[in-house]
């Protein structure tokens, strides 16, 4: 099969606040890779881009995203899902990564990239996005707020209000295109943008090792139901055969990978039980 050509993504300036940031990123989490575009310039499509706002718009390009899904449900596991399972998992996998467009420069440097719909593009086969930042928030002392298109807020709440708008501006679009493809109500939708969130923010803070302030962090970002956010970050505690203790947290929404394989549930979802939960946490922490 002879080699995809890939559109080129146009770069900012490494004097971005958000350049190293997104560097750091990679560095932890290679498979996803955030390129900066240069204010005014266009974001890449074609040769597997896809503008986050073509997915907003449903119809043509929102089938060919989650022809991705369907060939890959097949391919790994040899049957094909209901169609709202399949955009369940489309959903899944690009809310995720958008989501730390935000959250990974907020809990690194506490700066909040505004991120509307129009500004991301996303190529998910090689792991790559492109975001222009035109807008972010900032707290005083932040040498960065004399940067163009900074907007200092007075303290670390109003910078986490900040994340969680800038977030539900990008996907209000993208939730309101997946919804009759999903057969879920506005809540479920939002209740599954909280476990992006979280769960991104918690991953990539272990990665980094630092998953304790990332939970920490969480829980002040969503302590609660918070609109449009109708669930908090949730984590918990659970003991452990040997004394120990691990963290676990019950998902707002469901993936739905239960539909394809009911034995093998995530570790924070709903339908896992607590004994469960710690016979495989005990597992991982042993290997």
């Amino acid at each position: 099969m002879p080699m995809r050509t890939l559109a080129p993504a146009p770069t900012a300036s490494a004097a971005s606040p958000f350049a190293a940031a997104y560097s750091r990123l990679a560095e932890v989490l290679p498979s996803l890779r955030v390129t900066e575009a240069t204010s005014g310039t266009e974001l890449p499509r074609g040769g597997g881009w896809v503008p986050a706002a073509e997915l907003a718009e449903g119809g043509a390009a929102l089938d060919a995203f989650l022809a991705w899904d369907d060939e890959q449900v097949r391919r790994d596991y040899g049957e094909r899902a209901r169609p709202d399972v399949v955009a369940s998992f489309g959903l899944h996998r690009y809310a995720w990564a958008a989501c730390l467009l935000v959250t990974v420069p907020w809990f690194l440097h506490r700066r909040v990239p505004r991120v509307p719909v129009d500004a991301v593009s996303y190529d998910r086969a090689s792991g790559r996005m492109t975001v222009r930042i035109e807008e972010f928030s900032c707290l005083p002392g932040d040498p960065a707020r004399r940067l163009p298109g900074a907007r200092v807020v007075p303290d670390e709440e109003a910078l986490r209000a900040a994340v969680r708008e800038s977030v539900a501006d990008h996907l209000a679009p993208i939730l309101d295109a997946f919804r009759p493809r999903m057969r879920r109500g506005p809540r479920a939708l939002w209740g599954m943008a909280t476990d992006e969130i979280t769960e991104g923010l918690w991953y990539v803070g272990h990665l980094l090792g630092e998953e304790r302030r990332a939970m920490a962090e969480a829980e002040l970002l969503l302590p609660g139901s918070v609109a449009p956010y109708p669930r908090g970050a949730g984590f918990r505690k659970l003991a452990g055969p040997n004394g120990e203790t691990f963290s676990t947290r019950d998902r707002a929404s469901c993936c739905m990978f239960y539909t394809l394989r009911p034995q093998d549930t995530c570790v924070t979802c709903p339908r896992t039980c607590d004994a469960d939960r710690v016979k495989r946490l005990s597992g991982s922490a042993a290997a």
